[in-house]
C-alpha cells in the first residue's frame, strides 16, 4: 500500500489519491532538491502545480520561459498511475510528507525537501530515521579506510543504531557490509530509482540491503543518476540521521558535501582521522580543524548522538605491574638509576623521604623483583633495566 499525500497538498476538493498522485508526477518533472519547484508545491498544492505544468500555461515565478518547457515536456510524458504500478510490483512504497512513515526531520530542508521518497523494504522509515548515524567516504578508499567504516557500522548497529550510507563503492559498501555483518540495521540512500541499483558491481549488496533493511530514494522507479543527483541526495542523507560520519575523504570528495550539509541542518558531524600525509584523509582533516568532532570508535559516536548517559568507557592504557605499586613506593623505584647503584640513603634523597623509609621500599621493591641489594647499594634487577632500556619506565 502506498502512503497518501498530505491534506495541505491541492484544493479541499482534492482526494487523497489525487494528491499522492500529483506527488508522483512531480518526482518524474522536478529534480531533487529543487527549491522553486518546492516553494510552488509548498504555496500552491502540489495538485495546482501539476494542473499548471499539463496545461504549458504562463510559467509559474522564479524560471525562465525556457526552463518552465522544459518542465513541461517532462510532465507531458509523467505518467504517475504507470510509475506506481511498476513501483507496487517492486516492492516499492511512496511515502510522503505529512504522512505516518514520513521522517519529520527531513522537514528541516524547508523548499529543499524531497516531494516524497521510495522505500524499497519492509522496516518503517520514521522509526528507523529516528536512531540512524550517517557513515559516508571515498569510493576510492584506503584498507585502513574500508576497515575504519565496517568497524565503526558493525559497532553502532550493535548497539542499536541505523548505519545509513549511499550504496556507493569505497566507504559506503564497507559501512553497509559492516552493519549487516553483525546483524544490524542499514539503509541506502540512492541517486536513482529504487528499483534499479546502482552502481551496478553492488546490486547484490543493495539487494541483500533491501531484503534486511531499508533503500531509499527521491527518484521514481527506472530512473538514472547523474552527478548533480549524488551531490543533491547527499543533503537527504544529512538530514535523515543524527549524525554524520566521514571517514576518509579528499579535498573535494562528495561525503563532505553531506558533511556541510550536516552542519547547517545543526546535526553533528565527525570525522576518523587518517594519516596526515594521506591526500585521502585532507577533507577529513580540514573538517575537524572546523566544528567536526573527533571519533576513534562506534562508543564515540553514540555519546554525540546518543541520549543523555551514553557514555563510551573511560580511555586508558594497559595497566602495569607497577600501578598497583603506593605512589611513595614507586616514587623510590623512579630516583633509581639504569645503571650502577645508590645508598639507601641517596635513594631517600632522590625519592625526597627519609632513610628509613626508603629502606623499607626498597626491601618491598626487592621482595617484588624490581631491585636488587649489592653491599651497602641498591640497583635496579636486569628485567627492570631492560624495560627502561626499550622505552617502558618501571614506574
Amino acid at each position: 500500500m502506498e502512503s497518501r499525500g498530505a491534506p495541505e497538498d491541492g484544493a479541499p476538493g482534492d482526494t487523497a489519491d489525487s494528491r499522492l498522485l500529483a506527488r508522483v508526477f512531480l518526482t518524474r518533472v522536478v529534480e531533487p532538491g529543487d527549491e522553486t519547484g518546492g516553494r510552488w508545491v509548498r504555496e500552491r498544492g502540489a495538485t495546482e502545480v501539476v494542473r499548471r505544468l499539463r496545461e504549458s500555461g504562463p510559467p509559474l515565478p522564479g524560471v525562465s520561459r525556457k526552463r518552465w518547457a522544459g518542465l513541461c515536456a517532462r510532465a507531458s510524458r509523467a505518467d504517475p498511475r504507470r510509475d506506481l504500478a511498476v513501483a507496487r510490483a517492486a516492492g516499492v512504497r511512496f511515502v510522503t510528507p505529512g504522512t505516518a512513515e514520513w521522517p519529520a526531520q527531513l522537514d528541516d530542508l524547508a523548499d529543499a525537501r524531497p516531494l516524497g521518497l521510495w522505500v524499497r523494504g519492509g522496516p518503517s522509515l520514521r522509526m528507523w530515521a529516528l536512531r540512524s548515524v550517517a557513515v559516508v567516504g571515498a569510493r576510492a578508499c584506503t584498507e585502513y579506510g574500508a576497515h575504519m567504516a565496517a568497524t565503526l557500522a558493525a559497532g553502532l548497529a550493535e548497539r542499536g543504531w541505523v548505519v545509513v550510507s549511499g550504496g556507493a563503492y569505497g566507504i559506503d559498501g564497507a559501512a553497509h557490509r559492516g552493519a549487516l555483518g553483525a546483524g544490524g540495521a542499514t539503509a541506502a540512500v540512492l541517486a536513482c530509482g529504487v528499483d534499479r541499483p546502482y552502481p551496478p558491481g553492488h546490486a547484490g549488496l543493495i539487494n541483500r540491503i533491501a531484503e534486511q533493511g531499508l533503500v531509499v530514494g527521491e527518484l521514481p522507479p527506472g530512473d538514472h543518476p547523474t552527478p548533480s543527483r549524488f551531490v543533491l541526495r547527499n543533503r537527504v542523507i544529512a538530514a535523515l540521521t543524527r549524525g554524520t560520519v566521514v571517514v576518509e575523504a579528499a579535498y573535494r570528495s562528495g561525503s563532505l558535501v553531506t558533511a556541510r550539509a550536516a552542519q547547517r541542518l545543526g546535526r553533528h558531524t565527525m570525522g576518523v582521522p587518517g594519516p596526515a600525509t594521506s591526500a585521502l584523509s585532507a577533507g577529513v582533516h580540514e573538517l575537524l580543524r572546523g566544528d567536526a568532532v573527533l571519533v576513534g570508535d562506534a562508543a564515540e559516536v553514540v555519546e554525540l548522538v546518543g541520549d543523555m548517559g551514553e557514555l563510551p568507557p573511560e580511555r586508558r592504557g594497559p595497566v602495569l605491574p607497577t600501578d598497583l605499586l603506593e605512589a611513595r613506593t614507586r616514587q623510590v623505584l623512579a630516583g633509581l638509576p639504569a645503571r650502577g647503584t645508590v645508598t639507601a640513603g641517596e635513594a631517600a634523597r632522590r625519592a625526597q623521604t627519609s632513610q628509613d623509609d626508603a629502606i623499607a621500599r626498597l626491601y618491598e621493591l626487592r621482595a617484588l623483583g624490581y631491585v636488587e641489594r649489592h653491599g651497602d647499594g641498591w640497583k635496579l634487577t636486569r628485567q627492570t633495566m631492560i624495560s627502561v632500556r626499550d622505552g617502558r619506565s618501571p614506574c
